[in-house]
């Protein structure tokens, strides 16, 4: 079970609300960072969802999909995040960050 969230896109972008733009790969956007992280604690879609909701709060985020079978958490953004700031959305969710995957 997979969780994922989109942040509503600009009229007249590109880029579809999975963050997929034009013929470039799935959530490919232009000038776009997209970043894996592993997190410790998540075991079902409601965790997932959590974890999504926190971390889509970041500004400058325009996706988020959360995998509680991996553990892993794929975050789309305009500009590179801090891993302080993805830390800090992890925690508020009630999990444990460990770092990028």
């Amino acid at each position: 079970m997979t969780t994922e969230t989109d942040t509503p896109q600009a009229a007249g972008s590109c880029c579809s609300s999975t963050g997929s733009c034009g013929e470039g790969a799935a959530g490919a956007q232009a000038g776009g960072v997209t970043t894996v992280y592993e997190v410790k604690g998540m075991t079902c879609g409601h965790c997932e969802g959590a974890v999504s909701e926190e971390i889509s709060g970041i500004a400058g985020v325009t996706s988020v999909k959360a995998e509680a079978a991996t553990g892993r958490v794929t975050v789309a953004s305009a500009a590179a995040l801090t891993d302080e700031a993805v830390r800090a959305a992890v925690d508020e969710a009630g999990y444990e960050l460990v770092g990028r995957a």
